[in-house]
């Protein structure tokens, strides 16, 4: 499933946009918004995979929006104005639709962004195979070794990566879902809303702790029947 938000000032145009999507079988609506800044606050909260975005808005408009975003998801733009188009594709939208969009039509943008989709979730998989994924850090991209991770600990819009081979974690502007998309679920566990760990660093389980060697986690009662299932023989 693609995970997606609809944004659009205008609540009619919105409402349509949001029908359309309902009738895509692939996609997943996660949030409606009527502006710039509700759809910055969805970003910062929830891995989403595309934007359909309208470009004349009120305050910050969608091509301003996009270009505050160090790492874009897909987004495809749906506007009245066919003069942005140039534009919207230097920004590497997926496509460029004009009001009124038919249902073929929006149809065709939403598979072109599924291929790609397809296409990034198979290099995700490739990098997990691989056993290393890399990292934004400080305006450079960082390789992390998938075995070298002992826990990931979430902190509103950013995660810290604690490696063995380093006392100083990898901080990195990333959500707790996009991480855990990036793990296969059998290395890895989410113990508490704001730590995930490598299950072969488990060293014991006791109540509502996770022990990793000199390392205690809290255990949440949400994750826990998750994690013994794993763990448990």
């Amino acid at each position: 499933m693609i995970n997606c938000i609809a944004v659009d000032d205008e609540k009619l145009v919105l409402d349509l946009l949001v029908d359309n999507i309902q009738q895509v079988p692939f996609l997943k609506l996660a949030a409606r918004c009527k502006n710039a800044m509700e759809a910055a606050d969805i970003l910062h909260k929830e891995n989403i995979d595309l934007i359909f975005l309208d470009i004349q808005m009120p305050g910050l408009n969608g091509l301003q929006f996009v270009q505050t975003l160090k790492a874009p998801p897909m987004v495809i733009f749906i506007t009245a104005y066919k003069e942005h188009a140039l534009e919207g594709f230097e920004l590497n939208a997926i496509d460029y639709l004009l009001k009124p969009v038919s249902f073929e039509r929006f149809l065709k943008a939403c598979n072109k962004a599924q291929d790609i989709f397809a296409l990034q979730q198979k290099a995700i998989y490739k990098e997990e195979l691989a056993g290393y994924f890399f990292v934004y850090v400080e305006y450079k991209q960082v390789k992390i070794t998938i075995a070298d991770i002992l826990y990931i600990e979430g902190m509103k819009d950013y995660i810290k990566i604690f490696l063995i081979s380093t006392a100083k974690p990898v901080i990195t502007k990333m959500s707790m879902r996009h991480i855990e998309d990036k793990l296969l679920p059998y290395r890895f566990v989410r113990i508490h809303k704001s730590y995930i760990v490598a299950v072969d660093k488990i060293a014991s389980v006791k109540r509502d702790l996770v022990n990793l060697g000199a390392i205690e986690l809290p255990l949440s009662d949400n994750f826990k029947t998750g994690l013994l299932k794993m763990i448990s023989f």
